[in-house]
């Protein structure tokens, strides 16, 4: 059996996850982001299916996710950006840390935010 390690980061980096009524918003949210740094890659899936409970009814609507790979120096400043630009009352916002991957895509990644 091979021993293989698997590259860990650091827990500075993060996955986030933002659903979008449709592709020109998530476009849009998505080259903000990385515009201005707050986001080294934005990858966009249109292909999802959202059931969830709104102001006491169950909804179903087809939604776009966005999937943001930052930095938690870089978080403040793009979950600000995405509360003052989303067209959501409440979007969904959910940030993960980036536990293994890649060593030069995770090194990119953090090489890619701006924190100033």
């Amino acid at each position: 059996m091979k021993n293989t390690e698997i590259p860990v980061s650091t827990p500075e980096l993060l996955l986030v996850l933002c659903t979008c009524p449709d592709e020109n918003v998530a476009v849009q949210l998505a080259q903000t982001l990385v515009k201005k740094r707050l986001a080294a890659c934005v990858n966009i899936n249109s292909a999802i299916q959202s059931v969830y409970r709104w102001q006491g009814e169950i909804r179903q609507d087809k939604e776009v996710l966005l999937m943001i790979k930052t930095t938690t120096n870089g978080w403040e400043k793009l979950e600000q950006t995405l509360l003052e630009l989303h067209p959501y009352d409440v979007p969904e916002i959910i940030a993960m840390p980036i536990c293994a991957g890649s060593k030069d895509y995770l090194d990119w990644v953090g090489e890619n935010i701006c924190t100033d």
